[in-house]
């Protein structure tokens, strides 16, 4: 099955070869193409971690701060697969860090890879089950570990459609630490051994967090509300919201953070064709002027968890008009009052909020209406934040049960 896993693999490469080698910034064309075909910086004996994009990135960074001090005379690699998920890593990784992209998952290049790391172990951040990095790190008796691991619905019943071939994919790992009991039950019913599964909990409660807000977000006054990480279709029922809440709150700002740095220029187009007055982060300077009643398209990278703190209310991205959620928690940390949509699909932990109220559920024609409630009863909004927070605080703690397991392996 692995050969034919290879050849599937290789001819969707040759396909998307070029226009993803062309899609990239001329700066980052040849790294990108020396570590995707293996030729990844000499180390020995390293720590291999892999977090795929952004959100991976950010929920591994405690983790990658705490194996930096466990182990200091050990090599830390990252590898990621995206370009964003690169730049969060530059910024936001311990100093040392060799960051790199991951190599095409076929056999020979990733001998080339594994020859020139020679890893001590292999953690794979969430679920991203890789069968020729697997296998070879295997072959190599290299130990894996999954950690933070997590499986939708949707993505364990395409699993376990190949559950013969995944079966033998997952054996190669020594330990899957799951985020939940649903995971972790998902993960047997696709083929892995129930000995090698243990429920940790979710690394994002244990994110790495700014101290404060961004220099430039002092010049805002007034209510604030933060929408981030937004997907296509999202900006223009947010706006109608803001909008409709305006002429309530003349100095009611709203900061746009669309998920995707390459939808910077859509947002931006789609204001000005709507006419609405707006500023882009990327025209603010240090010492800015004073903001309120106005829209700021937040065009940068690595900022959105700082500006949160800035927030009356956080609109949470891809929960609209998207599917699965983005992560409320940077949220919760700053005891914010969070509005989500009603697809929150991949976090499942959501639902204890709701109950709890530290969170609301909405939809695109009630989004208004909750946010002028919120406004208009702040000790209201300001207790779900404190709701939120303390459930920010109860569910921490993964990343230290975690590290006990790798010790096991590490040493």
């Amino acid at each position: 099955m692995f050969p034919i896993y290879s050849f599937i693999y290789l001819t969707v490469l040759c396909i998307l070869f070029i226009p993803q080698y062309l899609k990239r910034p001329k700066a980052l064309r040849q790294k990108w193409l020396r570590e995707k075909l293996g030729y990844v910086p000499f180390t020995n004996d390293a720590i291999w971690v892999h977090a795929v994009s952004v959100g991976e990135v950010n929920a591994s960074v405690r983790l990658l701060k705490s194996l930096r001090s466990a182990y200091p005379d050990l090599p830390l690699m990252l590898s990621t697969i995206t370009d964003t998920g690169q730049q969060v890593a530059l910024e936001k990784a311990p100093e040392g860090t060799h960051l790199v992209y991951l190599p095409f998952d076929l056999k020979c290049i990733l001998e080339r890879a594994f020859r020139r790391v020679k890893p001590r172990i292999f953690i794979t951040v969430e679920t991203e089950f890789w069968p020729n990095i697997f296998r070879v790190m295997a072959e190599h008796r290299v130990p894996i570990i999954v950690l933070n691991g997590r499986i939708s619905e949707k993505s364990a019943r395409g699993y376990k459609k190949i559950s013969f071939f995944m079966k033998k994919v997952l054996r190669s790992v020594k330990a899957f630490c799951m985020q939940s009991q649903l995971d972790a039950d998902r993960l047997k019913k696709i083929g892995a051994e129930e000995k090698s599964i243990a429920v940790l909990g979710n690394f994002k409660f244990d994110m790495d967090m700014p101290e404060e807000a961004p220099h430039w977000t002092r010049a805002i006054t007034g209510k604030v509300i933060v929408a981030g990480s937004t997907h296509s279709g999202e900006e223009e029922i947010i706006l109608e919201a803001y909008l409709d809440n305006l002429s309530y709150f003349p100095e009611l700002t709203l900061i746009l953070a669309p998920r995707h740095p390459e939808r910077f220029g859509e947002v931006e187009e789609m204001l000005k064709m709507r006419e609405i007055s707006f500023t882009a982060r990327s025209a603010l300077s240090r010492e800015a002027s004073k903001l309120n009643g106005t829209v700021i398209l937040l065009d940068s990278i690595g900022e959105l968890s700082g500006v949160y703190s800035k927030a009356d209310i956080v609109i949470t991205g891809k929960s609209l008009a998207g599917h699965g959620g983005q992560n409320p928690l940077e949220a919760a940390y700053w005891g914010k009052a969070v509005i989500c949509g009603p697809h929150m699909e991949n976090f499942p932990f959501i639902k204890e909020f709701y109950r709890q109220g530290a969170a609301f559920e909405v939809d695109a024609h009630t989004l208004s209406g909750k946010i002028r409630e919120l406004l208009c009863d702040p000790e209201s909004a300001e207790a779900s934040g404190e709701k939120a927070k303390a459930l920010y605080l109860k569910n921490s703690g993964a990343v230290a049960r975690a590290m006990q397991i790798i010790r096991r392996y590490i040493s």
